[in-house]
């Protein structure tokens, strides 16, 4: 099996003073190795500055969105290819803030991942219900249909992982029962199954919303859950520390 991936998303925080929390973060991994994978996704201006702090370190870096056009009159996009150039490896996609925010849809969510994985960018490519769905009882339903229209069966050929972040969850304290996170792990990995076959077995599937050291251990251990997409926890060391050594 593949190692735990854990991934912190800053999402828009964090300035040139805070990247000694990421040189902390890359100093005690480095004293103690940890059995997951890492990896830190800064806003934009920090991508640069961030790669260069951990550099030689086994943490890695990754963007929070990128155009799916490949270049030119994009005022304020970045392209895949200037997140690469900027060293990052991986790139958040279809987060639901983007989607609520700035009007993501799974077929713009597909077309950036394809551009991703077209310059050597890992996607995490992310699927969620509101709470209305969830009380509706869609939640299966939504996720599967955010896989289907988000993931091209073009990316078999590359490696992504998938995130599931019930929107309801984010930044709330709220945390869906194990029974229901593993009930959509579940359905996120049958929905990769149909888009990209037997790339299924490798892709990580995330869990993402209010992830703290205190119930990290238990999501991990969830039948389905290859590892966490983290926000506010991900900002200090000793907190996102937390979380990588519950895995």
């Amino acid at each position: 099996m593949a190692a735990p991936f854990i991934a912190g998303n800053w999402k828009m925080n964090g300035l040139g003073a805070d990247l000694a929390e990421a040189r902390a973060l890359a100093a005690e991994l480095a004293e103690r190795p940890c059995a997951a994978r890492v990896a830190l996704c800064p806003p934009a201006t920090l991508i640069w500055r961030l790669a260069e702090a951990i550099k030689g370190s086994v943490v890695e870096v990754g963007g929070q969105s990128c155009s799916a056009e490949p270049a030119g009159a994009f005022t304020g996009d970045i392209s895949a290819a200037m997140l690469i150039d900027a060293g990052a490896r991986l790139v958040i996609l279809g987060h639901s803030e983007r989607r609520a925010g700035h009007g993501e849809t799974d077929a713009s969510v597909r077309a950036k991942a394809l551009t991703a994985i077209a310059v050597g960018l890992e996607p995490i490519v992310c699927v969620g219900e509101t709470l209305e769905q969830r009380q509706a009882g869609q939640a299966v339903e939504v996720v599967s249909r955010q896989i289907a229209g988000s993931v091209a069966s073009q990316m078999a050929s590359a490696p992504f992982a998938a995130a599931y972040e019930p929107v309801w969850a984010i930044g709330t304290g709220l945390t869906p029962t194990l029974e229901q996170i593993e009930e959509i792990h579940l359905a996120v990995a049958a929905a990769l199954r149909e888009a990209v076959g037997e790339a299924a077995a490798r892709t990580p599937i995330l869990y993402g919303g209010s992830v703290k050291p205190s119930n990290a251990a238990e999501i991990l251990k969830t039948r389905g859950v290859g590892g966490a997409l983290v926000g506010g926890a991900s900002l200090k060391a000793a907190d996102f520390l937390g979380i990588i050594r519950a895995v």
